[in-house]
């Protein structure tokens, strides 16, 4: 046989196995695998996102205590001042009234973000519930598909690996050159290999000059002009 020839059996052989390794990856078990498992990734996302806002909140919400404690240290502050230095005119009295409505607007401006915050917490640990409540719902699916995965994986896999061995067996007579030509036409098409169909390329479909058939013919090496195959008449 010519190396075009021991080329075509392993073609034949690597296509082969090919088609079974493709047939693994769009298996409909490991799509709805690979669902589930994007599913969690996602869920495990939001937990951090919840998580890294309310530790947030929880920061703001010691802010909030210390400026409250602060706050009301004035405001004691300022009625001890009334009682031990009163305001000796309309002036100090009305700068003291300031003193006292900016410290109460304070507080409540700090009550009301404490409850609001106290009301997004709430709301974040239903949300962090839910969330944990789903993502163990789909950890259990994907656990019991996974057990059927591995079983049809080990199936599919074993016959992958037989046809593998085939092709490398196949492989052994070819000369190493020739090998390398057709793993780097494969990396943008596949078959790599293709028939000559009277002057068409059997890849393409193309019309190829009729000098390149005669050289294809001959069992000269020859690429299609338009998709790059090896041809070959069989």
């Amino acid at each position: 046989m010519s190396q075009l020839e021991l080329l075509w059996d392993y073609q034949q052989a690597d296509m082969a196995a090919s088609k079974v390794e493709n047939a693994i990856k769009r298996s409909p078990t490991r799509q709805k695998l690979v669902k589930y498992r994007d599913y969690l990734l996602e869920q495990q996302n939001v937990m951090k996102h919840i998580e890294g806002e309310v530790a947030a909140m929880a920061d703001r919400l010691e802010a909030l205590k210390d400026a409250v404690s602060m706050t009301d240290d004035q405001l004691r502050s300022l009625q001890n001042k009334l009682e031990s230095d009163p305001p000796t005119d309309s002036e100090g009295l009305q700068q003291f009234l300031a003193d006292v409505r900016r410290f109460q607007n304070n507080l409540t401006a700090y009550e009301q973000e404490i409850k609001r915050i106290r009301k997004d917490a709430g709301d974040s640990e239903r949300l962090q519930h839910d969330v944990r409540v789903r993502a163990a719902k789909a950890k259990g699916e994907f656990d019991k598909l996974k057990v059927t995965y591995d079983e049809e994986y080990k199936k599919s896999n074993q016959e992958l690996e037989g046809l593998r061995k085939a092709a490398e067996e196949k492989a052994q007579p070819i000369e190493p050159e020739l090998m390398e030509r057709y793993r780097t036409i494969k990396r943008h098409c596949v078959p790599p290999l293709a028939q000559l169909y009277g002057d068409q390329c059997g890849g393409c479909n193309m019309s190829l000059p009729s000098a390149v058939s005669r050289k294809i013919k001959a069992g000269e090496l020859v690429e299609c002009e338009t998709c790059g195959r090896l041809l070959i008449v069989i």
